[in-house]
C-alpha cells in the first residue's frame, strides 16, 4: 500500500512541497505517489492506505477544481486517513500559519464535506519574475499593503521546510479510521 499525494498548484510551490513530502515519507519507509489533482482522472483508491491533498491559494481562493474533486470523492476521502495542506503568502507571517489562524484554511475546513485527519498551512513562494504582468502588479500591491516584499526582480521562498518535514512525520503516523 502507499500514500497518494495530490496537489493543486498555480506557480509550482505546492507541487514542490508535494514532492518534498514524498521524499520525506520515503525516508520514513512510506511509499508515496505524487499526482496533479487537475489531471488525476480515475483514481484506483484501493491502492492507497492514506491520502494527502495540497492546494494553493491565489487572491483568497483555492482553484475551483479542489472543491469539485472533494465533492466527487468525499466518501472515500472521509474513509481513508487523510491530510490537507494549504500554501499561501499570508502564511509567511508565523501567526497566520495554522489552520485556526489562517482564514482561507479555516473557511475551507468549515465549509468542506471532507474532514481530513491532519491539516497544515505552509508559506508559499513569491516569484515576481515568473508572473504575468497583471499578477505581478496585483501581488505587488497586496504585498505593499501587507508589509511584504515589493521588489519585482526578486524570488523569495517563504516555505519552512522543517515544518514540511514535521508534517511528513505526522502523515506517516496516520492509521486507518
Amino acid at each position: 500500500m502507499k500514500t497518494l499525494i495530490l496537489f493543486s498548484t498555480r506557480d509550482g510551490q505546492t507541487r514542490e512541497i508535494a514532492s518534498f513530502l514524498a521524499s520525506e515519507l520515503k525516508e520514513l519507509g512510506v511509499n508515496a505517489e505524487v499526482m496533479n489533482l487537475h489531471r488525476a482522472g480515475n483514481i484506483m483508491w484501493n491502492q492507497y492506505d492514506r491520502v494527502v491533498i495540497g492546494a494553493s491559494i491565489r487572491y483568497g481562493h483555492f482553484h475551483s477544481s479542489l472543491d469539485s474533486f472533494v465533492k466527487k470523492h468525499v466518501q472515500v476521502l472521509n474513509t481513508l486517513p487523510s491530510a490537507f495542506y494549504t500554501v499561501n503568502l499570508v502564511a509567511r507571517k508565523p501567526e497566520k500559519r495554522t489552520p485556526q489562524t489562517n482564514s482561507y484554511t479555516r473557511k475551507f475546513l468549515l465549509n468542506s464535506p471532507w474532514q481530513p485527519t491532519q491539516c497544515e498551512v505552509f508559506a508559499g513562494a513569491l516569484r515576481y519574475p515568473r508572473y504575468r504582468w497583471y499578477d505581478r502588479f496585483m501581488i505587488r500591491l497586496i504585498m505593499k499593503m501587507t508589509g511584504g516584499e515589493t521588489d519585482t526582480n526578486k524570488e523569495v521562498v517563504y516555505t519552512d521546510w522543517q515544518q514540511v518535514s514535521d508534517f511528513a512525520r505526522q502523515i506517516a503516523q496516520l492509521v486507518s479510521k
